[in-house]
Parts: C-alpha cells; sequence; structure tokens
C-alpha cells in the first residue's frame, strides 16, 4: 500500500526534474528546437544559408538606347544588376518586374558559374514580378515556405546580388508584415525588414531560419533625393507569389476582375457620417468601363461590394482583382446628396497599366 501512494509522487518529481532539465537544454542550445547551430555562444545560420543561396542566381540585364547625336546615332548600352530565385527544378526563376522589364539582353549566371540566357514566361507590373525559365541540368532547388506564418520579430535573411557582388547575406527581423499603398505595387502587402536590400537585390531571396524561401526581396524605400534609410526594405510574400507564378505560367500573364474604379480614396467616418454612413467608405475620383456602365458615378461613396462592407479602398479593389472576369458583383453606394443608390455590374479583365496611368492627373481617369 505505502509503495501504492509513494509512485505519483515520484512519477512527478520525474517530470518536473525532466522538464527542468529540457528548459537548462534549451538555454544552453537554443538549436534544439530552431534547428539553428551555436559556436562559441554565438548563434549561427550557416545551415539555413547553405540550403538557399545555390538557387539565388544573378541577372545582368542591358537595354540598348540609339541616341542621335549630330548626323549620327549614338549606341548606349545600359547596364543593369539583379536577382532570381530558381523556385522549381523545371527551371522557373522567379525575379522582380523592373529588373527584367524593358530589357534587350537577360543573362542569368548560377552560383555554380554556369550562365543561360532565359525564355520570358511572363510578367505583372501590379505585384512587381517576373517569371523567367532557363535550360540547364541539375538545377539547385530551395524549400519553399510560407509567409503566413510570419510574425513580427522573426529573424530572416536576404540572398542576392548586392552591388554586384553575388550570393551575399544579410540578417534582419521581420519588423511588420502587410505593408501596402507604399507605390511599389499595386496589389501586394509587403513584409518589412531591417534585412539590408541593397541595388542588386532586387529579386532575391527572403528566407527564414529553417531555410524556407518566405519572400522576394523587392525594394528599399528611399527619400527623394536622397539615400534609402537603414533598416527599411520590403519583400513581397511567398503566397502571393505561388499565385501569380501559376497564373503566369498557365495565361503568360495574371487574369484580374476589374470594375473600372481606377482612381478612389478612403473617406474618413467624420465626413462619411454626413452623408449618413456609419464609419469609413470609399469615395469614387474615377469611374470608367463596367462601374460607369451600371450607373457609378465619380464622388459616389461606395459601401458595399456582394453585401460585404468596404472600409477602405484597398480593400475594395482586391476583392474585386481577385473576382473572375464575367463575374456578376452587386454595388451599394451613396451618391454625394446622400441618396443610397443599388446596382449590379458584369466585371472585366482589368487592362495593365500603360504610360498613359502615369501621365493622369490627379481626379482624371487613366487612359487604359
Amino acid at each position: 500500500m505505502p509503495r501504492a501512494v509513494q509512485t505519483p509522487t515520484f512519477v512527478a518529481q520525474s517530470v518536473a526534474i525532466g522538464l527542468a532539465l529540457a528548459f537548462i537544454a534549451v538555454l544552453i542550445r537554443p538549436e534544439l528546437i530552431d534547428g539553428r547551430r551555436t559556436s562559441d555562444d554565438h548563434t549561427s545560420y550557416a545551415d539555413a544559408v547553405a540550403a538557399t543561396t545555390a538557387a539565388v542566381v544573378n541577372i545582368h540585364t542591358e537595354r540598348v538606347y540609339n541616341l542621335p547625336r549630330n548626323t549620327r546615332r549614338l549606341t548606349v548600352r545600359d547596364q543593369g544588376l539583379g536577382s532570381g530565385v530558381v523556385i522549381d527544378p523545371e527551371g522557373y526563376v522567379v525575379t522582380n518586374w523592373h529588373v527584367v522589364a524593358g530589357a534587350d539582353q537577360v543573362v542569368v549566371q548560377l552560383a555554380d558559374g554556369r550562365v543561360a540566357r532565359p525564355a520570358l514566361v511572363g510578367m505583372d507590373p501590379e505585384s512587381e514580378l517576373a517569371l523567367l525559365k532557363i535550360d540547364l541540368p541539375d538545377l539547385p532547388r530551395i524549400r519553399v515556405g510560407r509567409s503566413d506564418t510570419l510574425e513580427v520579430g522573426d529573424v530572416v535573411l536576404a540572398i542576392g546580388n548586392s552591388l554586384g557582388l553575388s550570393q551575399t547575406v544579410t540578417m534582419g527581423i521581420v519588423s511588420a508584415t502587410g505593408r501596402g499603398q507604399l507605390g511599389l505595387a499595386s496589389f501586394v502587402d509587403f513584409i518589412q525588414t531591417d534585412a539590408a536590400i541593397n541595388d542588386g537585390n532586387s529579386g532575391g531571396a527572403l528566407v527564414n531560419t529553417r531555410g524556407e524561401l518566405v519572400g522576394i526581396n523587392t525594394a528599399a524605400v528611399s527619400r527623394a533625393g536622397g539615400a534609402a534609410p537603414e533598416g527599411l526594405g520590403f519583400a513581397i510574400p511567398i503566397n502571393l507569389v505561388r499565385g501569380v507564378m501559376q497564373q503566369l505560367i498557365e495565361h503568360g500573364r495574371v487574369i484580374r476582375g476589374w470594375l473600372g474604379v481606377d482612381e478612389a480614396e478612403d473617406l474618413p467616418a467624420s465626413r462619411a457620417k454626413a452623408l449618413g454612413i456609419d464609419g469609413p467608405a470609399v469615395r469614387i475620383t474615377c469611374v470608367s468601363g463596367p462601374g460607369a456602365a451600371a450607373g457609378i458615378r465619380p464622388d459616389d461613396v461606395l459601401t458595399h461590394i456582394n453585401g460585404e462592407r468596404m472600409f477602405a479602398s484597398v480593400d475594395a479593389m482586391n476583392l474585386v482583382a481577385g473576382s473572375k472576369p464575367g463575374e456578376r458583383v452587386a454595388l451599394r453606394v451613396v451618391r454625394p446628396d446622400g441618396t443610397p443608390f443599388e446596382t449590379e455590374a458584369v466585371l472585366e479583365e482589368r487592362p495593365l497599366p500603360s504610360p498613359n496611368d502615369l501621365s493622369a492627373r490627379p481626379g482624371e481617369c487613366p487612359r487604359r
């Protein structure tokens, strides 16, 4: 009988001692839980780097310009540098749109020194992505992770052709997620990081400490006429990259829905209240195409799409873009005089932006 009473106490003591030893082990060797290696009390991410750098490539571009000079033409060759990631053993290489846009020649150089002239699969300027394909045997592979599991404070590594120095690795943390409306791309909520992203890094890999690709490095924001502030870099989440890549492979372009509301602004709750609207909404400043055909006018305030409340212009744009052309959507707006108006529109395929879009004045519809 006494032994039967003492046994639970003995088990509890054993469990407590085991947990204490495990806790001490994790403090001494944190790599036991996250795969990191330590040496002389310093944390190392060498395993993550070794698992990913071979798949990060250098991209060399050349743009040729013919400039008139007296009676002869002067040929100017503009050399460019960027990075890319071999994301598939079939030879697909993801990079940034601005790295290859307008290039007359593109050369991909692997970490082992091999070079190839890629085929262009497709480009999507509105997500700042381009997809190339190279035909070489025994291509390196990279493990693709998930960007939706990233948390602020997670350690990340940026790998790329920084300033022409291939396979440069910098380290930082995830400073923020879901950064939109940066003027870098229309349909991207960026990962913000303080890992250094320099010229030539664009299109390179952002990886976690397990050596998984979680983003494509895109830009470091700079002040007008000045250098980029330190610790302010942005990467495209890999979850979005996979969706864009699939569409580029299947269609050569990304197919998005289009309502024709090409310009809108967020209407704060204080101003929306005067129209009888509870909470913020979306003021339409420019409308054409399907929206105009459905009776939507400039200065209408959009409150609902398919019954879903719209609080910000980016929400409305993403919902429409994520819908299929030909799909019918229900719209609810409030006229400038406070009169409610409901209608339906049939979405069309969103046209690609043209140079005319950039020349449109505020309040004027871009000429697509």
